[in-house]
């Protein structure tokens, strides 16, 4: 399946409210992708997520709670944002119930509102390149160390249900260098904004 036209894109579900992200991480991951994700109006459809269980060597609350990671382990439908590298924030969305320390990295978007602040965040014209990875989705909708802990039903943040069920391909997480294997990287089929090809 293809990216949606524009038009239809811009079409909102029903608000996810925060019980959406109270279940598996597994569960979760999934149905967000053809969710709309906006940040102050600016964002997009999400096409690419991963998700991260807390039994998982790759999450980062695996080793157990420190400062850095505490909005892993509160309750679910909250932001939790990162560094990565040093470099780029990146944007998560906490699951499960609180303690579980699990969360979907959103790693992907194709930009339907607010292009024109898009482009001027990241520095680039090309449609493609605005939110085709985690760092640039951060950079592209305004994401900081300032939203971590936010709630997803609150403003800035508004999340939209999808109103269909698209074609999902499922692979292994990329970026990683433990439980690399795991097929938790979702992605929709067709999608020219992943940040990499899905196969099938």
């Amino acid at each position: 399946m293809a990216d949606l036209p524009v038009p239809a894109a811009l079409k909102l579900g029903a608000r996810l409210q925060r019980r959406f992200f109270a279940r598996s991480v597994h569960a979760v991951a999934p149905e967000l992708i053809g969710a709309t994700l906006l940040v102050d109006g600016v964002g997009g459809v999400i096409v690419e997520v991963e998700a991260y269980h807390h039994s998982d060597p790759a999450a980062h609350s695996y080793g157990g709670q420190t400062a850095r990671n505490a909005v892993m382990f509160g309750p679910p439908g909250v932001a939790y944002v990162y560094r990565s590298y040093g470099i780029h924030w990146c944007l998560n969305v906490v699951c499960e119930e609180a303690g579980s320390a699990s969360a979907v990295l959103i790693r992907a978007l194709a930009p339907t509102h607010g292009l024109a602040l898009m482009r001027r965040r990241r520095g680039v014209a090309e449609e493609r390149a605005l939110c085709s990875g985690p760092g640039k989705l951060a950079q592209a909708l305004g994401v900081t160390i300032a939203h971590n802990g936010l709630p997803l039903d609150a403003p800035p943040f508004a999340m939209h249900a999808r109103l269909q069920t698209p074609a999902i391909v499922a692979g292994p997480r990329i970026g990683i260098s433990k439980a690399a294997e795991l097929p938790w990287r979702y992605g929709l089929q067709g999608s020219r904004y992943l940040s990499k090809p899905l196969a099938g």
